[in-house]
């Protein structure tokens, strides 16, 4: 009947499903890694003593937060 691979087959309904996935996952990366970093700098300036806004920080810890847990639901559940 089908002269496609079994596994190539499996690989392909797999993707259609979750297009762009490695995609997101290099995103989340991405966008965790910049909001650990802003909130490193934001902690070392506020231990040198530099004031900042609260709203700024707040944002930060949120980012802080999400995108971590973004990347952890959109992992593979096999």
């Amino acid at each position: 009947m089908s002269k496609v691979d079994p596994e190539l087959k499996k690989k392909l309904l797999k993707e259609s499903q979750a297009p762009f996935k490695g995609l997101r996952r290099i995103l989340w990366i991405a966008f965790s890694g910049s909001a650990f970093l802003g909130l490193l700098i934001m902690l070392s300036k506020i231990l040198s003593g530099s004031e900042l806004q609260p709203n700024n920080l707040i944002i930060q810890i949120f980012a802080s937060i999400i995108f971590p847990t973004l990347l952890f639901l959109d992992r593979d559940k096999d």
